[in-house]
């Protein structure tokens, strides 16, 4: 009995030791001071009056880099609802021109465009028109320290360089959006031209009216368009819109008037992309609060979620009631209907009126794809009606349901929308004149992998 005792003892002894040491041990992490870890302290002591907020920096920079990723993947969505939805024979054209997108794009946001983007004191025309230089000068001219709060503070809650490749993940979306609309029959110099000019001037100008500081935040209540429903996808729309009048229908698509189908060679790879997208949006929305704000990612990827949801169901339901059928294809334009729809006020509502936005999306997207088709705009991806036409409804749900001013978010989209529509016509319209913008009917039929790249995409599978 009494060895029974002493064991025991001797357990209870143990176990309470070792809790102490744990709650000891505990108190040394919570408390870098008493680690004694020099490097932490000294991070500390150059925050200054934010050294209390030194984690939620920290835990902020990885948050943006994160979303930043997943802003990235959403171009792998893109590249495989575009391929997806069209014929096997335009594949590698397809996946091609989403390569070029993703790289111009960040070559051109360095060079030129974070800081037209952001021109602070560096306006040509104030609130209109800025032209920066290469973006390390704007990172380091006022001497920021990368593992400080020195760059924005605690709403912008990252370094320089975060900010940087967060915003030029997005710089690239509005040139893939015009890939997707045009597919099939442009030529591919002629819209890598376009595209390198679109993303490397036109997106940084007038997203700054916006984002940096630009006329728009001068209407009465401010213009609002938290993550880009206008001034990223409504733009692409409306480019892409241009971009298709003056490049025309693809051979066979409109016959006597009459509208023929022509189908996407594999919905398993549209799906695939649709899913990769609404991953990708959570980067896109919840990334876009520029900080780890626990109130703020958590509203955001919440209505962000349901207005998607609320998009496919809406669409399934449109085409079912409408064309009798229930069409996949709609379905997932339906899911990015919503969430391009409430991509301008995923902060700014609650989550049953984001619902109610993603659902009228859900339902304008299917019309007006079938618009677009019965006025002979042949856009192979619904990129037009996605993108162009849910962005300016989702841009004017936040005067419904989010607090702003309804005139001034009308404004600001139509300014946006206009201007983009302006500079695809004009500078496609130029490349037209100079070089063509569509291929010969013969290399449309043969396919662009093979006229353009002279490589298939599927080479165990091809004709013989």
């Amino acid at each position: 009995m009494k060895i029974k005792n002493f064991l025991l003892t001797l357990l209870f002894s143990g176990i309470t030791f070792m809790c102490l040491s744990a709650n000891l041990n505990a108190e040394v992490m919570l408390d870098p001071m008493a680690s004694g870890d020099e490097d932490y302290i000294a991070l500390l002591e150059a925050q200054g009056e934010y050294a209390y907020a030194f984690d939620f920096f920290t835990t902020s920079m990885l948050w943006t880099v994160i979303a930043a990723a997943l802003v990235f993947l959403m171009h792998l969505g893109f590249a495989t609802l575009e391929a997806g939805l069209t014929q096997s024979k335009n594949t590698v054209n397809i996946l091609f021109k989403n390569v070029f997108i993703i790289c111009i794009g960040l070559f051109t946001y360095a060079l030129i465009g974070f800081n037209t983007h952001y021109p602070g004191d560096g306006w040509i025309i104030d609130g209109w028109l800025a032209f920066g230089g290469e973006f390390g000068y704007a990172l380091t001219a006022a001497g920021n320290a990368d593992d400080t709060f020195g760059y924005g503070g605690v709403g912008l809650a990252m370094t320089g360089y975060g900010d940087f490749i967060f915003q030029a993940m997005f710089a690239a979306t509005a040139a893939t959006i015009v890939s997707g609309a045009v597919a099939e029959r442009v030529k591919l110099g002629s819209f890598m031209i376009f595209a390198t000019l679109l993303v490397a001037i036109a997106y940084p100008m007038v997203g700054a009216w916006h984002w940096g500081g630009g006329w728009l935040g001068s209407l009465e209540g401010g213009f609002y368009d938290f993550a880009g429903s206008s001034v990223v996808h409504a733009f692409g729309g409306f480019a892409a819109l241009a971009c298709v009048m003056i490049l025309g229908p693809r051979s066979g698509k409109y016959v006597d008037g009459k509208i023929k189908p022509i189908l996407g060679h594999s919905m398993p790879l549209a799906t695939i992309g649709v899913f990769l997208l609404f991953l990708g949006w959570f980067g896109f929305n919840g990334g876009s609060v520029l900080s780890a704000n626990p109130a703020g990612v958590g509203l955001v990827f919440v209505t962000t979620a349901l207005a998607a949801a609320a998009g496919g169901l809406a669409s399934i339901i449109a085409s079912m009631l409408f064309l009798k059928k229930p069409d996949l294809s709609m379905a997932l334009n339906g899911i990015l209907a919503g969430l391009v729809g409430i991509t301008a006020g995923a902060d700014a509502m609650g989550a049953w009126a984001a619902v109610t936005v993603g659902a009228i999306a859900g339902v304008i997207v299917v019309f007006s794809i079938l618009f677009f088709d019965k006025i002979q705009i042949d856009d192979p991806v619904g990129a037009i009606s996605v993108h162009g036409v849910c962005g300016i409804w989702g841009t004017l749900a936040v005067g419904i349901w989010g607090g702003a001013n309804f005139v001034t978010q009308l404004i600001g989209t139509l300014a946006v929308s206009i201007a983009a529509f302006a500079f695809a016509f004009i500078v496609f319209g130029i490349i037209k004149a100079i070089m063509g913008v569509r291929v010969s009917p013969e290399e449309e039929a043969e396919g662009l992998d093979l006229s353009e790249h002279g490589q298939a995409a599927y080479p165990d599978f091809a004709q013989s």
